[in-house]
């Protein structure tokens, strides 16, 4: 089934429209076989949009979401790492899971998280090669891969491409250009990630001393991941922006494949009881000498007073 077009932005609160999204998804998706086995309800191609005017974010209040996991999340992503090692040094478990599962389908050990966890902490020779993710996120934001010729048809690797500095300088130096975008979607690598990028491309346009972002996601879990996704996204705005001398504009979140996973029905259904509440704001307490260079330091946020967390699986 195919998503309405661009949810009314005039609602009281920022948040309706991505509950108004939930309600439409699992009322009216199409319910559907998935990779993981679990299920899911989907709409196709929805489209939301958030103001950051003064620092505000789309943090949704109506359940708590763990900010600063996915700010280390973003900042783990900017340094072009691919190992859980350093995630998991700071508490940060969203992922875990892939590994984990291919250690125990490759062993047959039914290790917990936590043992798993401690022994990508105490063992190099484990965490190298258990906890790498393959060519995720960071590695293709930083690092994408190029090739040159080496004589008689071979080629070597050649220095790869920084597409996060690119994209600084093209904001600074060409602000009307529309190529202001970056992507993880290496088509030549996807076999080898633990998952292919669900976010996949951020575009970005400068207007009136503002900068905007579009965040095109092929794929996205309602339920769990659009938190994390939406946050994150209007965070690495408020970074770019600072870091090019302008304002931060919206983040326009467009959505492919909608899903809620069938056994999330109780999250829907606590969540859609729930009213937003309060207008948090993200503040940037430093400007670094590079987008590399922020800490989780330099990231508060204020006025965020949601309701009580939500549990729910994640489906591998």
């Amino acid at each position: 089934m195919t998503g309405d077009s661009t949810a009314a932005v005039t609602d009281s609160h920022y948040e309706h429209q991505y509950l108004d999204l939930l309600r439409r998804v699992w009322e009216h998706g199409d319910e559907r076989r998935d990779r993981t086995g679990v299920g899911t309800r989907a709409l196709f191609g929805p489209q939301l949009r958030f103001s950051l005017d003064g620092g505000a974010v789309p943090l949704l209040t109506t359940k708590r979401v763990a900010w600063k996991t996915a700010a280390r999340e973003m900042l783990w992503f900017l340094t072009g790492d691919t190992n859980i090692r350093r995630l998991v040094e700071q508490k940060v478990h969203i992922w875990t899971d892939w590994p984990l599962d291919r250690y125990r389908r490759a062993t047959g050990e039914q290790v917990t998280r936590d043992a798993f966890e401690a022994r990508i902490l105490a063992d190099d020779a484990f965490a190298a090669e258990w906890g790498d993710l393959g060519p995720v996120y960071g590695k293709q934001w930083v690092d994408w891969p190029t090739y040159e010729p080496a004589g008689d048809d071979l080629f070597r690797r050649g220095n790869g491409v920084n597409q996060i500095a690119e994209l600084v300088e093209a904001i600074r130096n060409n602000p009307t250009s529309r190529r202001l975008l970056f992507t993880g979607w290496n088509v030549a690598e996807l076999n080898r990630m633990a998952l292919p990028p669900c976010h996949m491309t951020y575009q970005f346009f400068v207007a009136n001393g503002r900068l905007s972002g579009l965040l095109w996601q092929r794929s996205c879990d309602l339920g769990l991941g659009f938190a994390f996704n939406a946050f994150s996204a209007a965070m690495l705005v408020h970074m770019l922006a600072q870091q090019c001398d302008l304002l931060p504009g919206e983040l326009v979140w467009s959505g492919g494949d909608a899903h809620i996973y069938l056994n999330h029905e109780h999250l829907v259904r606590e969540q859609l009881s729930r009213e937003p509440r309060g207008h948090p704001r993200l503040e940037l307490l430093r400007r670094p000498t590079s987008i590399f260079d922020y800490k989780i330091d330099d990231f508060r946020v204020v006025d965020y007073d949601p309701h009580p967390h939500i549990a729910a699986p994640v489906a591998v």
